[in-house]
């Protein structure tokens, strides 16, 4: 599915998330979406950012991966109940599915990431 020129891409299969584009990426789209919500000031989503970054690119056709940064859309981040950052939010079919708190691993995400693909692929 083609991502409008309102979603700005930041990296292979990575979108900036926003208010202004959240239904268009994530509420919309027709397949798995894995956003991590973060914040600049955060250390642990300093440390999970790179991680994200490289997982995105290896899942691209897969899920899409999304960047939310929590201060400038605290409108998203209270909707979802989002209390500590980084928190990985996947979303399937405009609805929150599962989740992860933390600067977790690299083989956490990817295994959790799998996990839900498994299930959503189920539900086709």
């Amino acid at each position: 599915m083609e991502v409008s020129a309102v979603a700005e891409e930041i990296g292979k299969n990575l979108y900036r998330g926003t208010e202004d584009n959240w239904d268009e990426l994530v509420l919309n789209s027709d397949q798995l979406v894995v956003v991590d919500f973060w914040a600049e000031w955060c250390m642990p989503c300093r440390m999970l950012s790179p991680v994200f970054e490289e997982v995105a690119a290896e899942y691209d056709g897969r899920a899409k991966f999304v960047k939310l940064n929590t201060d400038e859309n605290r409108g998203v981040a209270m909707r979802y109940g989002i209390m500590s950052i980084p928190t990985i939010g996947f979303f399937y079919r405009g609805e929150p599915i599962d989740g992860l708190v933390g600067a977790v691993p690299r083989s956490v995400l990817t295994s959790k990431i799998d996990s839900v693909l498994k299930r959503v692929s189920s539900q086709e």
